[in-house]
């Protein structure tokens, strides 16, 4: 038993498998259990990524001559990790892989810790929306490896800095680098936008579209399809974790389902591989089913990511530390009850039944046309040239992948195959195999039908009517601004207001306004301002229009409504 519970296909079948689950995995989600032990794990759990050997950046420098690393990456808003393994890395941060070839990587904590401040003190909010500039750190990333491959004098002193003061072998290491940097620098050069996404916002969907098509499915020693990247123009505001696990649809297009494991490993492998993993998938004909080879050149930490899914079903909404008028929001919660056409949220924000999705009953996330920017359905059309993925297939849930076709398609494919490949090899290990077959009294061929079957709703293509986003439960909403799926709205307080009153431009930084609940007016951690669009321009990708509920309410029943959404 003990193999396999310490085994991919032994995690993921007992939680497939109502009849075994409790043997190996904790309940569904309860958001319950979160403490430090937990929050050093989500910390630093290695997911997969592999950005660069971490001998690369620290050796790495700053225009003004400091570490790359210096300050733990703070000025572009991550947080200090004390309890780092690796002293000096920021929370998400990990140094991971096989000794003597340690790569420096992100996990998902990088995106979803955040701290707010208010009145000078410091709130830390674990499974936040992270306050953090992804776009400068990347521009920033590719210029200093610019910098040393720019001159023989900048790259004498990395390569005395990553291999010591005589190295015995400049040349490999330069050969390394340049290719490390001519796939970097055509991702950023093709990738990252004009204007700039700004803290708190990144447009996670294309990169992932650019990282994967990109510089992955093409032919070795690069792997790059250049024409395959294109403007990551439609940012979002990173979601929140807490009762992620128990939505039934997920992506803020709402274009996956949700509600087990199996499908929370598929949301979060996608994820890996826009961050960095490496990620080669080659034809292979010798593969059963899938006749592709999606592992051997893979670094994807599948265990590692169950890991962390099973954390974050521990992570409770955060609770709202500064006093509360009960009285007031005892108003205002009748108010949020009400219907929508009475200014009510509970129809769409209210926890309600949704999907079951085995062995799990769900919570309801609708998925709705607000009016709100319509941006990021246009990422999710991206068509791109399929490289050494043409024909590729995962028999029954996808069709052979054309030369040219859609993105989405493409990384479904890979996700799906992936999973499958990584099951079916476990399952080919006779150990595991039999005492699996001997648990649930099926032999190993079924089960990974039954998984092929639990992963059909993985990926769901686009609808082609509307521009609709997700609808999440509330719990914790006072704590994740700004607000809208875009990050176009610094407040609660301006989200009740009409589309044409809400601010045109704010601030982007951790100060607090917990008046209004959301962004203070002032900030000062960084240097910058959104500028957002109105509903004349609801393509722009920084639309601040749709969602008019609540916005005809009496300004006391908002203050009501404000006061209860602390609560929460």
């Amino acid at each position: 038993m003990k193999d396999l519970m310490n085994s991919l296909a032994g995690k993921l079948l007992l939680a497939a498998f109502f009849v075994v689950l409790a043997i190996v995995l904790p309940g569904f989600w309860n958001g319950s259990g979160w403490n430090e032990a937990a929050r050093k794990d989500f910390y630093t759990r290695d997911q997969g990524s592999r950005i660069m050997p971490l001998a690369w950046m620290q050796a790495l420098k700053q225009p003004n001559g400091e570490p790359f690393l210096a300050d733990s990456l703070s000025r572009y808003g991550y947080l200090p990790n004390a309890s780092s393994p690796t002293p000096g890395l920021p929370v998400g941060f990990v140094a991971a892989g096989p000794a003597g070839g340690l790569s420096i990587g992100m996990t998902c904590s990088a995106c979803h810790t955040r701290e707010i401040d208010v009145n000078g003190t410091a709130y830390r909010i674990d499974g936040g929306p992270a306050i953090v500039d992804f776009q400068s750190f990347l521009a920033d990333l590719d210029r200093a490896v610019g910098t040393v491959l720019s001159s023989d004098t900048a790259f004498a002193a990395f390569a005395k800095a990553v291999l010591g003061p005589t190295p015995a072998d400049p040349a490999t290491l330069h050969a390394e680098l340049n290719l490390w940097y001519l796939r970097y620098h055509t991702l950023i050069e093709k990738a990252l936008p004009t204007p700039a996404w700004g803290p708190s916002r990144l447009d996670a969907v294309a990169m992932i579209f650019n990282r994967l098509t990109g510089l992955d499915i093409g032919q070795p020693p690069s792997y790059l399809i250049p024409d395959n990247i294109k403007p990551a123009a439609a940012p979002v505001r990173y979601p929140f974790l807490w009762n992620a696990p128990v939505q039934d649809w997920t992506q803020w297009p709402g274009f996956a389902q949700n509600g087990n494991d199996l499908l929370g490993l598929s949301r979060n492998l996608g994820e890996v591989y826009g961050v960095f993993a490496d990620f080669h998938p080659r034809q292979d004909p010798s593969i059963p089913l899938l006749k592709v080879d999606y592992l051997t050149n893979n670094s994807a930490n599948f265990v590692g990511l169950l890991a962390l899914e099973t954390l974050v079903k521990r992570l409770a909404p955060p609770k709202w530390p500064f006093a509360v008028d009960t009285a007031l929001a005892t108003q205002g919660q009748a108010i949020f009850a009400r219907t929508t056409e009475q200014g009510g949220c509970a129809d769409c924000h209210g926890i309600r039944q949704g999907d079951f999705r085995f062995p799990n009953q769900t919570w309801a996330t609708p998925i709705l046309d607000v009016g709100t920017d319509s941006r990021e359905h246009d990422i999710l059309g991206f068509k791109v040239t399929t490289g050494e993925l043409v024909g590729a297939r995962i028999p029954p849930l996808t069709a052979p992948l054309q030369p040219v076709d859609a993105a989405f398609s493409v990384l479904a494919t890979s996700v799906l195959g992936s999973i499958l490949q990584e099951l079916g090899q476990e399952l080919g290990v006779p150990a595991v195999s039999a005492r699996t077959a001997q648990l649930l009294g099926v032999p190993a061929q079924s089960m990974v039908g039954t998984a092929t079957s639990s992963l059909k709703g993985a990926f769901i293509p686009a609808p082609t009517t509307g521009y609709p986003y997700e609808s999440r439960v509330l719990q914790g909403v006072w704590a994740v601004a700004p607000y809208l799926h875009n990050g176009s709205v610094p407040t609660l307080a301006e989200l009740l207001k009409p589309a044409a009153e809400r601010v045109k431009s704010f601030k982007i930084g951790p100060a607090y306004d917990i008046v209004n609940v959301g962004l203070a007016a002032e900030q000062t951690k960084f240097n910058y301002t959104l500028e957002t669009t109105d509903c004349a321009d609801r393509n722009s990708g920084n639309s601040r229009c749709g969602h008019e509920y609540g916005t005809k309410l009496p300004a006391e029943e908002k203050r009501a409504l404000l006061e209860y959404l602390k609560t929460l």
